[in-house]
């Protein structure tokens, strides 16, 4: 009997450490607390709940929380990078503070997570998410310095998922966007975007990247992306990591001019909508939700460089297409769609389960929307914090040629 134990308590010292990261997850749902529901947690059960039980930590009393609260963490793991890149060191270091008073303030964040392979691939990604004093204004940055391979498959749907090609690059990006709260849930402002591709090639001097990938343009070289960015929010979700009922719109026209630095003049359109639905109104404290994801990704005016183009998993959050390889569809137009089933299994909510489905579609070989590429999937959730809703997922996901296993903190979106 003592092996389960000694699973158990080591799953949930991994699984405490791991939490931290979810923390910057925090949404514009939370900006003036109209019908926001608060949750009654006292007879939902998680990770926290069960450790004080394995280790007999009695419970203290409430204390007074303090305003401007910090949460750090550091963890080091191990794991893969695309394109054949082998396993990887990545630390993720997270660090949170609230601006503002928590009722009115949603949680600023930074979360730092560099990897490497030993071999001279490696990634500097920091993402900030700043939400200033009673969610007046937010400001939200994506940073990138990565030496990153990726496969392609070509433009549209020619290439069979053995017929690909592997890329090599060094990429730096530069997304910062500031906004303002016009009414209740809505937000608009301006961003800067740039995204600079160098030392782009094949890794097989053999392959003549523009002929594989029957594009001309940000295939060899460098490529340079500079513009401005008009951009929009609408959400009403209590909860980002684990939404409930809500709905969320996002909506951002990117202006590339060749002034700024472009290589040539072009624009891009992404719309982002989400939709979640309650099926078990009698009872919050049960998760029986229907969500619904959809998005709309295009390019105009002159071509784009490739690597620029839209393609599945490059979304703003990489979290698209789960069970079909990052970058497996690219073209000029993608349309997305995801539905996704979640319910508890226990009546504490301790465990719960997903299935989900995904579909999407891209320009560039034959007529838009004639051919759909699906992928589906299910997982198993462990309910860590019950007040934050934070689960931690584990999913099984597959497509035509292709399948994975997904450790996930906070659901798909």
């Amino acid at each position: 009997m003592k092996t389960p134990i000694i699973f158990y308590k080591s799953f949930i010292i991994i699984s405490c450490c791991i939490f931290p990261a979810a923390l910057f997850a925090q949404n514009a749902g939370d900006v003036v607390p109209v019908n926001k529901q608060i949750k009654d947690t006292s007879r939902q059960t998680d990770l926290i709940d069960v450790a004080k039980g394995v280790f007999h930590i009695a419970p203290q009393h409430a204390r007074e929380q303090r305003e401007k609260k910090v949460y750090f963490s550091i963890l080091p793991i191990s794991g893969a990078i695309p394109g054949g890149g082998g396993r990887a060191l990545i630390t993720s270091t997270t660090a949170a503070i609230y601006l503002g008073q928590r009722s009115t303030t949603n949680l600023s964040s930074a979360v730092f997570a560099p990897y490497w392979n030993f071999k001279g691939r490696f990634g500097l990604p920091l993402r900030t998410s700043i939400w200033l004093p009673n969610n007046t204004w937010t400001i939200q940055g994506d940073m990138r310095f990565l030496v990153y391979p990726q496969y392609t498959w070509g433009l549209g749907s020619n290439h069979s998922y053995s017929d690909k090609a592997l890329v090599d690059e060094n990429y730096t990006r530069f997304y910062q966007s500031a906004l303002k709260r016009i009414t209740s849930y809505f937000f608009a402002g301006l961003g800067y975007n740039l995204d600079y591709r160098s030392n782009i090639h094949s890794d097989d001097p053999a392959i003549n990247l523009a002929q594989f990938a029957d594009y001309h343009g940000g295939l060899q070289g460098n490529s340079f992306s500079s513009g401005v960015s008009l951009n929009m929010i609408y959400d009403t979700r209590n909860n980002s990591i684990n939404p409930m009922p809500g709905s969320y719109v996002n909506v951002v026209y990117r202006i590339n001019p060749v002034f700024m630095g472009s290589n040539n003049n072009w624009n891009s359109l992404y719309i982002d909508v989400r939709k979640y639905i309650s099926m078990n109104r009698e009872k919050p404290n049960q998760q029986n939700t229907l969500a619904f994801w959809s998005y709309f990704w295009t390019v105009f005016n002159s071509p784009a460089p490739y690597l620029d183009l839209p393609a599945i998993g490059w979304d703003p959050y990489n979290r698209s297409g789960e069970g079909i390889d990052q970058s497996r569809y690219r073209g000029r137009s993608l349309f997305y769609l995801e539905g996704e089933y979640r319910r508890d299994i226990t009546a504490n909510g301790l465990v719960g389960a997903v299935i989900f489905a995904n579909v999407n579609t891209v320009s560039g070989s034959g007529t838009f929307f004639s051919a759909w590429h699906p992928a589906a999937g299910s997982g198993l959730r462990i309910k860590f914090n019950k007040g934050s809703n934070t689960n931690i997922g584990l999913d099984y996901a597959f497509s035509k040629g292709y399948r994975t296993i997904v450790l996930n903190l906070g659901e798909s979106f």
